[in-house]
């Protein structure tokens, strides 16, 4: 592991700012453990691999919800499209019941809680957890993977939710 030298990183601020630049698609994560359905919304999610079919994703280390997930035999990645920014929003407060009206979802294979009206559900085995700086990545083994759409991405840029509009 490299070790960051005093002086040679940026601070958190600079650095949040920067990659608010970075436009990144938007993927609600869910399980269930002890038939308790829980979720969060990650905007880190990424392909890792096709032979084994692996994706990954990162959650906070202080996430309140992550330690309910990470005993789940199964997890999903909901990919979300762009209409659905009040559900990632959802997924991404503290407080509120997630999974209650007017969320809408079902139980899928494994009893991995699948949000409706997505467009892919990914159903994956955990793969691989790292801590990394304050964060854990999340490595899954696709199991199951379920198209629904070609419908527009939902994007995260500059602090907000947004769409794709594609060039003419």
């Amino acid at each position: 592991m490299t070790e960051t030298l005093p002086g040679r990183a940026v601070d958190g601020e600079q650095f949040r700012r920067a990659l608010a630049a970075h436009a990144a698609g938007v993927v609600v994560i869910t399980a269930q453990t002890g038939g308790i359905p829980a979720g969060l919304t990650a905007t880190s999610f990424s392909s890792v691999s096709l032979e084994p079919p692996l994706v990954s994703f990162y959650v906070d280390q202080a996430s309140t919800t992550w330690p309910r997930m990470r005993s789940a035999d199964h997890f999903a990645v909901n990919v979300l499209t762009s209409d659905q920014g009040e559900l990632a929003a959802r997924f991404a407060r503290k407080g509120v019941d997630r999974f209650a009206e007017p969320t809408r979802w079902r139980p899928g294979p494994h009893a991995t809680p699948l949000l409706s009206d997505v467009s892919v559900h990914l159903v994956c085995l955990p793969y691989a957890t790292v801590d990394v700086g304050d964060h854990v990545l999340v490595v899954g083994l696709v199991s199951e993977a379920a198209v629904h759409g070609s419908g527009r991405p939902l994007l995260y840029h500059q602090g907000r939710f947004g769409r794709f509009i594609p060039h003419s």
